[in-house]
């Protein structure tokens, strides 16, 4: 691949407002521009490209050789039409221009557009071109819009001054239907030395012609095998990115799936459990009631039986729940009755014991310290005696009258 700057200057004249040329003199240029600049940047990634205007109020630098074709490009609106075309202090100021360039290892190039008169004779443009020439400057040139006062002969005779070896060019453009840069790809500009950016070329051919080629993405790779290469693997890599971020969304689907799917279970087996359980919280506690209620209503019913008397109609079960209670009752009364006989039994024992003095008197003396002569002693003699007589009497007002026989 070629490895060179160039220069492309630009023909904005007064003439460049003709419509012979799709749809502009000066719009179908700037194609071509474009064109050519992205020809010379896909043929080698360290190619720069510069781009200055030959009218107007003179000779104006748009931007410096450059490999940002986006810069190019922006330059490109910029044009402005105006006055006439001054060819030699355009190629003259594209030299200097190069001259500066950043990779002095790149070959210089000029590409002129001219398509209006030239206003300088023979010997001068001739004379630009040995200079060019001295300094391995390459040049090429398209004819087209004007014809007039020998213009062709004028440019050919530049271009034979520059020639060296065949690196420079000249490229007549006849006005008609095809458009500058349709007529442009197929000629030496674009191929220079058989290189210079043809499978670009051909992929702008093609979708100009707006058809397809029997090559894959519009490239020949027995022309340009490197560009070739380079597209193959990028759509390689670009369907196999897209392949992975299939695949891992198709993934990432299915285990949100499964998950998802599993919480609905586990929470559905919660939900039931829990509700099962408070079922029977529920029902616990509605039987439990009931059961006390039942229990309550059979005992409230047993005794009213009981109040109102016997009656046939009353349950087994109940009449025997009931006769137990009476069996109870009645065996607790007797125990009390029988405590009630013990009392008094011994109530009576001690009023016999206290009313025997003898017996008393002896019990006293017998004990250490008490004298039985004491008043003190015989008061409380007498008190206990007293109430042992009182208890008597009350037992036999509280016992029935016997019967006389």
């Amino acid at each position: 691949m070629v490895l060179e700057a160039t220069m492309i200057c630009i023909d904005n004249s007064e003439w460049m407002r003709n419509g012979d040329y799709t749809p502009s003199r000066l719009r179908a240029q700037a194609d071509a521009v474009s064109l050519i600049c992205g020809a010379k940047t896909q043929s080698n990634p360290e190619n720069t490209v510069g781009v200055l205007t030959m009218a107007g109020k003179g000779v104006r630098v748009l931007t410096t050789p450059t490999t940002d074709l986006g810069k190019i490009l922006a330059c490109m609106h910029e044009l402005e039409m105006g006055g006439e075309m001054n060819i030699a202090s355009g190629i003259q100021i594209a030299q200097l221009a190069l001259k500066h360039r950043q990779n002095k290892n790149q070959r210089q190039r000029i590409i002129v557009f001219a398509g209006s008169p030239v206003n300088y004779d023979k010997k001068v443009l001739e004379m630009v071109g040995k200079k060019l020439k001295k300094n391995s400057v390459a040049l090429d040139i398209v004819n087209f819009g004007e014809e007039d006062d020998g213009k062709p002969e004028k440019l050919e005779a530049l271009v034979a001054a520059v020639n060296n070896n065949d690196s420079s060019h000249i490229v007549h453009v006849p006005a008609g239907p095809n458009a500058l840069s349709d007529v442009l790809i197929s000629t030496p500009v674009f191929n220079v030395d058989g290189e210079g950016g043809s499978g670009f070329a051909a992929a702008a051919a093609a979708a100009a012609a707006g058809g397809g080629s029997d090559y894959d993405f519009g490239v020949d790779p027995n022309l340009d095998p490197e560009l070739a290469l380079a597209l193959r693997v990028s759509m390689e890599e670009e369907r196999a990115r897209q392949e992975a971020a299939a695949k891992r969304a198709a993934d990432e689907a299915a285990t949100q799936g499964k998950g998802e799917g599993a919480t609905s279970n586990s929470q559905d087996a919660a939900m039931t459990e829990v509700a099962n359980t408070k079922a029977a919280e529920a029902t616990e506690k509605t039987s439990d009631p009931m059961d006390e209620e039942n229990a309550l209503l059979q005992q409230a019913l047993a005794m009213s039986m009981d109040a109102a008397g016997a009656d046939p109609i009353v349950d087994a079960d109940m009449s025997e729940a009931t006769n137990n209670v009476d069996r109870e009752l009645a065996l607790a009364v007797q125990m009390s009755m029988q405590e009630d006989a013990k009392d008094a039994s011994n109530q009576s024992d001690v009023g016999k014991v206290l009313g025997d003095q003898s017996f008393v008197s002896s019990i006293l003396s017998s004990l250490p310290g008490v004298d039985p002569n004491d008043p003190s002693v015989k008061e409380l003699i007498a008190s206990m005696q007293a109430q042992a007589e009182s208890s008597k009497e009350k037992k036999n007002e509280d016992e029935p009258p016997k019967d006389d026989k």
